[in-house]
């Protein structure tokens, strides 16, 4: 199955393993999910992990290791669909791509994707997408 995980989820399942984004984490590290990115989310991610608050919870050894492993193995497009100003502007690429990929968009802040602006797609809490998609484990 393909997604699209906003950068909140990703930090968050590394930080916690035993929740909702961390399970969905360790779905996408053993190849059950795949994430769908383009340039503009692997920047983000990029950016976001090698914050200076952030060393606490992993070495900066551990950041490439799983900045090399979304390079390797999330599934990169270009996004066919823009959409329009959204409240924070670096969501844009996430909508797009769950858009132009036709998958579920798991984001920690709903509501900087107003339903209005989503033009269709789906976009999911991490406790959803796990209630949706995982409930078989």
């Amino acid at each position: 199955m393909k997604l699209v995980l906003d950068t909140n989820v990703l930090v968050s399942g590394m930080i916690n393993p035993a929740g909702p984004p961390g399970r969905i984490v360790d779905r996408v590290r053993i190849g059950a999910l795949t994430l769908v990115v383009d340039d503009r989310i692997l920047a983000e991610y990029t950016r976001v992990l090698r914050r200076r608050r952030f060393a606490g919870y992993f070495s900066n050894s551990q950041v490439r290791d799983v900045l090399a492993f979304l390079y390797a193995e999330a599934e990169r497009m270009v996004a066919g669909i823009a959409v329009g100003e959204l409240p924070d502007p670096e969501d844009t690429p996430f909508l797009e791509i769950a858009l132009t990929a036709e998958v579920p968009l798991v984001s920690g802040n709903l509501a900087d994707f107003p339903g209005e602006l989503r033009r269709g797609a789906m976009v999911l809490s991490p406790a959803e997408y796990v209630q949706e998609y995982l409930v078989e484990e």
